[in-house]
């Protein structure tokens, strides 16, 4: 080997010796939204706050539970789709 490679792999032990892994952020960093493809007030609307409250309590983040009426619950597919696309993006969505 070549004083050159030697040096390379001196280098590379040192930076592997002294990295550090980065600290994880809690997860999630923000609330939790749960849309409902249905009216309030029914069965499915009942369900999801009763697992978004627990949810909150065990992980110690709020969850907004959204109802999304209509059409057949088309309306929350398209809603949900689009969000993941622009989430994926890395766009900002609100």
């Amino acid at each position: 080997m070549t004083g050159s490679l030697w040096a390379r792999m001196a280098l590379l032990i040192v930076a592997v010796a002294l990295a550090q892994p980065a600290p994880a952020q809690s997860y999630p960093a923000q609330p939790i939204k749960l849309v409902v493809p249905f009216a309030p007030g029914g069965a499915t609307d009942i369900l999801a706050r009763t697992i978004g409250q627990r949810l909150a309590e065990r992980i110690g983040q709020p969850v907004i539970i959204e109802n999304k009426p209509g059409a057949g619950t088309t309306i929350v597919a398209e809603k949900t789709k689009w969000d993941a696309v622009v989430k994926a993006s890395g766009a900002r969505i609100d």
